[in-house]
């Protein structure tokens, strides 16, 4: 981990299109401002951590598989080429 040093009003640049400033300093309270590319994600640690973990439970079989929601659909799903047996060619 890198450890910096920084005053309010102070910057850094992370791979040359990330900009984190010093906005504030409250006692124990850093406030933080951050420029970048409208492509980048930005999440807090803990919210980040929740969603790895969602989608490692999705991808882990916990929910219906496909072809458990296959079956459930059954005959609700439209069927195309029903029209075509009804003349709509």
């Amino acid at each position: 981990m890198l450890y910096l040093t920084r005053k309010i009003g102070e910057s850094i640049v992370i791979n040359n299109n990330i900009e984190l400033t010093v906005m504030d300093v409250r006692g124990k309270t850093v406030k933080l401002g951050f420029l970048f590319p409208k492509e980048a994600s930005i999440l807090r640690k803990e919210l980040h951590q929740k969603i790895l973990e969602e989608n490692l439970a999705a991808a882990s079989g916990d929910g219906m598989d496909l072809l458990e929601v296959e079956f459930t659909l059954g005959d609700e799903t439209p069927n195309n080429d029903e029209d075509d047996n009804r003349g709509n060619r």
